[in-house]
């Protein structure tokens, strides 16, 4: 992970394997938190394969939300300060952040975290 040391209440660990609603799994690449957004942003990185082939980008962003609800927003209750955004990234192809690699398939969503749910954002 890429940032200062944070207080996680359960650490989120590169190589977590997430399945979500999709049925698709999804590993965690990596989570920057000292790249400058608006405001504190933390942004979850997962590779998922599945995202170059035959894309429903209806169950991309289901995806997304899940994991936003269910897998980072438990792991934030003991972070301070809370993040104003969180960015998730879905990767095809692990990918050095900021760098540019257009072979690669990459969706990004961003969502404001409220309480115990998700509000999508606009990037």
């Amino acid at each position: 992970m890429v940032g200062p040391a944070i207080a996680w209440a359960e650490t989120p660990n590169a190589g977590d394997v997430i399945v979500v609603p999709s049925a698709a799994a999804v590993i965690l690449f990596d989570v920057i938190t000292d790249v400058p957004g608006q405001g504190v942003t933390y942004r979850f990185r997962f590779l998922a394969e599945h995202i170059g082939t035959d894309t429903d980008f209806a169950a991309i962003g289901e995806d997304m939300l899940f994991l936003c609800e269910s897998y980072i927003l438990p792991r934030l209750a003991a972070v301070g300060p809370m993040p104003d955004q969180i960015v998730i990234t879905l990767l095809d192809r692990p990918v050095i952040f900021g760098e540019m690699t257009p072979e690669a398939t990459q969706f990004f969503e961003a969502f404001r975290p409220d309480h115990d749910t998700c509000i999508w954002e606009n990037l």
